[in-house]
């Protein structure tokens, strides 16, 4: 029987409030676990120690059955020392999705484009202004 320790969700809607059970990893999060291991209330601030409570004793022993824990609970081992902490990667974390990356092309084909029309403007001769002239020209006469 492969086992995890991992959350079950309890609370209302928009007040979540979790356990840490020991549970068979066929089961269902929210269904049918071995042991209560302890809470995590992530309503609480982080630095509040009611955050998130464990029996260590219980916990170190289903480690030592073999159970493995999920991402989750793994930080929160990892946290109280009870687990050496694993190196983790995610290169695509700061790559941004497809319509940001075509928002950016865009606006760099905008940007470019304005740049050649500067050119070619500062690259033309200077001429003077017809406007001007012709509003000078009729006050005079």
């Amino acid at each position: 029987m492969a086992m995890k320790i991992r959350l079950a969700r309890g609370g209302s809607k928009k007040r979540p409030f979790y356990r840490i059970v020991a549970a068979d990893s066929r089961m269902p999060r929210d269904g049918r676990f071995i042991e209560k291991l302890g809470t995590y209330n992530p309503l609480l601030p982080k630095d509040s120690e009611e955050r998130v409570k464990m029996n260590m004793e219980r916990v170190q022993y289903w480690l030592g059955e073999g159970a493995q824990p999920t991402d989750r609970i793994s930080r929160m081992l990892e946290a109280a020392g009870v687990v050496d902490k694993k190196e983790r990667n995610n290169p695509k974390k700061a790559v941004p999705g497809k319509k940001a990356q075509e928002r950016v092309e865009e606006k760099a084909a905008k940007a470019e484009a304005a740049a050649e029309a500067a050119k070619e403007a500062a690259a033309a001769p200077a001429e003077e202004a017809p406007a001007e002239e012709a509003a000078e020209e009729a006050s005079a006469e």
